[in-house]
């Protein structure tokens, strides 16, 4: 980002901003629809020419429910907290597979976007922001079955759900787009950094009670789930949506922390670096 300044005598000094300090939100701002044209269309290419289309959305979530309903649930035995275990792992992946979606897209969203960016100027923030936020349609087409199945088992959200569920999915997006970030401006740099993305997915749903649940980790052993910030936010989710057991407020605590610390790192490093895409890229 460039600052500029004047004296009396109408000289300029420019000085070039770094890490967050070129964080300009109201050029963000002036740029708003460059970042729902980027999102629209990020939807429409992700349909179009597809024998399905939005089906695919609909045909994801519940083929991989039932596949782990019936190796996890029947076959493993693994406990659900007294529920229902297809409504157990379909309220995990609900949020999970737009937390996976939005930091896969995000993080190879600049590479993708290559052509984009070595020809003019913009908010580099704005790709990886509209590759995060282009997933939403999906999580609200996903939660039209969620609700369904909550009829169906005869699930009760809680009171407080109304307004929570909102807020829970901002800090998908604060820990997806910190995340994407991250590794989008790595993946400029280091190309190899778009065959770790679906690794690095792979093991943190592992790492994540979105198959099991959080009180299957000895006691001792589960504060280190709240260092993961998807864990407090599923738990949270499932308590809220399910109404099983009380909300865990400490843990969804910690999770919003260590959102708000992963998105203002990924910013600063973004920042930091930005300046060399259009020459590397």
């Amino acid at each position: 980002m460039i600052k500029t300044t004047s004296d009396r005598f109408n000289e300029r000094v420019i000085r070039r901003r770094s890490g967050l300090t070129s964080f300009n939100l109201r050029e963000m701002l002036d740029y708003k629809d460059l970042l729902f044209f980027l999102v629209w269309r990020d939807i429409k290419v992700r349909y179009k020419q597809t024998a399905l289309g939005i089906l695919w959305v609909i045909l994801q979530p519940i083929s991989a429910m039932l596949l782990f309903s019936i190796v996890f649930g029947k076959f493993a035995k693994v406990p659900s907290d007294g529920m229902h275990y297809p409504l157990f792992v379909y309220s995990g992946l609900l949020l999970w597979n737009f937390f996976s979606a939005a930091l896969n897209n995000s993080g190879n969203s600049l590479i993708a976007n290559s052509n984009l960016i070595s020809k003019v100027y913009f908010p580099r923030l704005m790709i990886p922001a509209s590759a995060t936020l282009s997933g939403i349609p999906d999580f609200l087409i996903s939660s039209v079955i969620f609700t369904g199945m909550c009829f169906f088992y005869n699930a009760a959200p809680q009171t407080a759900g109304v307004v929570l569920i909102p807020f829970l999915l901002l800090m998908v997006i604060l820990v997806s787009m910190g995340c994407g970030l991250w590794l989008s401006a790595l993946n400029v740099e280091y190309r190899d950094f778009q065959y770790v993305i679906p690794f690095l997915i792979q093991i943190w749903m592992f790492a994540t009670p979105v198959i099991y649940p959080a009180t299957l980790i000895p006691e001792k052993y589960r504060w280190l789930l709240a260092l993961n910030p998807m864990c407090g936010i599923i738990e949270a989710f499932r308590a809220t949506a399910i109404g099983h057991q009380q909300i865990k407020w400490e843990l969804l605590g910690i999770s919003l922390l260590i959102s708000f610390l992963i998105l203002l790192s990924g910013v600063f490093y973004f920042k930091k670096v930005e300046r060399s895409f259009a020459d590397v890229i």
